[in-house]
């Protein structure tokens, strides 16, 4: 690693500017109407209903950043860029920023936060809070669908009859979980709004006659009954170390006898600053939960065990949020 000096210090402070311009950009769905044709700034204000002489000084920027290309007035989207921003491309990782832009709202107060010790103040985006969701279930599927199949074959050989996707958003998993086992059925529970998104990609996937979608919040309600496995993916840290020992203990109640728990999470050393990714979560857990945190295994295995759970086991270890933890109902 190279030495901390007073320039690299800064330029690692004001790597925030190129973040926000590219984070407003997406809000604002810039890159959309841009990637169909060069628009002037004046027409594309237009469009967005935005200020004209704030929307050209964000198109500069953008130019100056090398994601447009500006010809005299006119602005176009650079090819790459189109694919991977555009809502009409099939590669889009829009809904992504999108949800970084939602994080970048709460990271801005981490001092207010660490000095109050709430989190900090949730700010809608100018789309809204249901497109905000949207967003975030949207950026979760993007983010796992490409490695969930390798993520569930580190696993080993599955062999389970029906599974528990606890808080499963747009199934995702439940997906990768069929496909790895063509005879089972699933239990996608997750809060009634998230449900038709769920059952959305669901049947883009030809598997919603394999699963059941039941809503409800794992943190209030009892869990569906007579899974032999359960899933729990990237929803452990959100919770205090308390919540997990309550949520673990339902899901150790609904697990059919001999029945396994896998929670897929960041995992972090003893020490708590490796891997550095984790140590980072950390903080976006702090300033986006009232009590959430990344766990060592240590502390994961004391709760599972105090919920009632046995053989647990560090099945692979991540960088980031794909370690996979297993323990057999006792």
């Amino acid at each position: 690693m190279q030495p901390w000096t007073e320039m690299r210090l800064m330029e690692t402070v004001r790597a925030f500017q190129p973040a926000c311009i590219i984070l407003a950009a997406a809000d604002l769905d810039i890159f959309t109407p841009l990637s169909r044709g060069p628009m002037t700034a004046a027409a594309l204000a237009k469009t967005l209903r935005s200020d004209w002489r704030a929307t050209a000084i964000l198109l500069d920027a953008l130019a100056a950043l090398k994601l447009l290309r500006k010809d005299r007035d006119s602005y176009a989207v650079v090819p790459e860029v189109a694919g991977l921003l555009s809502v009409d491309s099939p590669n889009s990782i829009l809904a992504g920023l999108r949800h970084q832009a939602n994080c970048l709202r709460r990271w801005v107060q981490l001092a207010t936060v660490v000095r109050d010790g709430g989190p900090a103040e949730r700010t809608p985006s100018i789309r809204g809070q249901t497109a905000d969701m949207e967003a975030f279930i949207a950026a979760m599927d993007d983010f796992s669908a490409a490695v969930a199949p390798s993520v569930v074959g580190r696993l080993g050989s599955l062999s389970f009859q029906r599974l528990l996707d606890i808080g499963g958003a747009s199934g995702t998993w439940t997906i990768a979980m069929l496909r790895a086992v063509p005879g089972a059925t699933a239990v996608v529970f997750d809060l009634p709004d998230v449900i038709p998104l769920a059952k959305e990609r669901l049947t883009a996937a030809n598997l919603l006659d394999r699963v059941t979608v039941v809503p409800g919040d794992y943190n209030h309600d009892d869990l569906p009954g007579g899974a032999d496995l359960a899933w729990l993916s990237a929803i452990a840290h959100q919770n205090s170390r308390e919540q997990n020992r309550v949520l673990f203990a339902r899901i150790h109640t609904a697990l059919a006898a001999g029945g396994t728990l896998v929670i897929r999470d960041v995992v972090l050393n003893e020490s708590r600053i490796e891997p550095p990714a984790g140590a980072l979560f950390a903080v976006n857990m702090l300033v986006g939960t009232e009590g959430g945190n990344s766990y060592t295994f240590e502390e994961y295995r004391d709760d599972l065990i105090m919920a009632g759970f046995a053989d647990v086991e560090l099945l692979y270890q991540d960088e980031g949020m794909h370690s996979l933890i297993r323990a057999r109902k006792a």
